[in-house]
């Protein structure tokens, strides 16, 4: 005999932080493989710059689809608070490429493709490792009951007031 629990839909359980971490890296990484590649090619068409900024939109977009669903187990599409919120991360990580890139150029005056390349994935390589760690803390948490999150003077007053449950949510109102 079949219950009302047996009917209700079920949410995917989020991913373990290392589950978390290698979707990131496989799905995160081959967009920015694929970016890497398209930058380089629109680059001979427009100023480097404005190409980096033309395939970052595209790819943060895809990416934070990309993540929403698989990475960190919502099984939605992102709703436009992490759109945003992505956003603002990924503009980090082009201030970064861009850094990386204006450093390259001003110690090699002409340097070669491969040499570009290498200086960036490895700019956007640390940047998208910190872009993990604040979608995992921060952007795609809302699911997810973590304490880490919880500002400490709330999590503290919940401890000596069980009647103050609800502290986190008034909290993130303020």
């Amino acid at each position: 005999m079949e219950t009302a629990m047996d009917d209700a839909p079920r949410t995917p359980a989020a991913p373990g932080p290392l589950a978390s971490f290698a979707r990131f890296v496989l799905l995160g990484g081959g967009v920015g493989l694929l970016s890497s590649g398209a930058v380089a090619l629109l680059a001979e068409q427009l100023p480097w710059a404005l190409a980096n900024v033309l395939i970052t939109i595209a790819s943060t977009l895809l990416c934070t689809e990309l993540h929403a669903r698989f990475t960190f187990g919502s099984g939605r599409h992102a709703g436009w608070r992490q759109h945003w919120q992505s956003a603002g991360s990924a503009a980090a990580a082009y201030v970064v490429t861009c850094a990386a890139m204006f450093v390259l150029h001003l110690v090699q005056s002409s340097p070669g493709m491969l040499t570009e390349q290498i200086v960036y994935l490895s700019a956007s390589g640390l940047a998208g490792l910190a872009r993990f760690l604040l979608l995992r803390a921060y952007v795609f948490a809302a699911g997810r009951k973590t304490k880490a999150l919880r500002p400490t003077w709330a999590r503290d007053l919940q401890n000596r007031f069980p009647v103050a449950a609800n502290v986190p949510a008034v909290a993130g109102a303020l």
